[in-house]
């Protein structure tokens, strides 16, 4: 397992295919609330216990995207960490996820191109065992490090 860079980030010549970092996070109520007011995306299966009741999902579940936005943090600040940038993404959605499930993202590197300095990634969450989602990410990776201010 990978652990975050001491610099904040790793660069391009550092990262090899097969590393990988992890984030477990907690869904819980403000989250939801949060992510609701972040995206302005009410929908009452995430927001109205009464509503999501009645909905194949038989209660409330989190945003798909609240749980993909845990990869990104990973992306950002673990592997490969500050200074990378996202270039695409794509997402599936396997299992619904409630209020109290700890999601742990999964960032595994798949390739690494040192012409274009482009990495993909592949993203998976897990509830437990149950895979949730997965997909893949490309992102662009510095080859230096910012010089140290003084």
């Amino acid at each position: 397992m990978t652990g975050p860079h001491p610099s904040g980030g790793y660069i391009l010549e550092e990262l090899s295919v097969g590393m990988v970092a992890e984030k477990p996070v907690t869904i819980t109520e403000q989250r939801i609330q949060q992510f609701a007011e972040a995206s302005d995306d009410f929908n009452p299966v995430h927001m109205d216990e009464a509503f999501a009741a009645k909905t194949a999902y038989r209660g409330r579940i989190a945003h798909g995207l609240l749980s993909a936005s845990f990869g990104s943090a990973v992306v950002g600040t673990i592997l490969p960490g500050a200074g990378a940038i996202y270039l695409s993404q794509t997402l599936a959605f396997h299992k619904p996820v409630r209020i109290g499930d700890v999601v742990v993202a999964r960032i595994t590197v798949s390739s690494v191109d040192e012409v274009s300095a482009r990495v993909v990634l592949k993203c998976e969450g897990y509830v437990g065992d149950d895979m949730i989602m997965d997909g893949e990410a490309t992102v662009r990776v510095p080859r230096r490090r910012r010089p140290a201010k003084d």
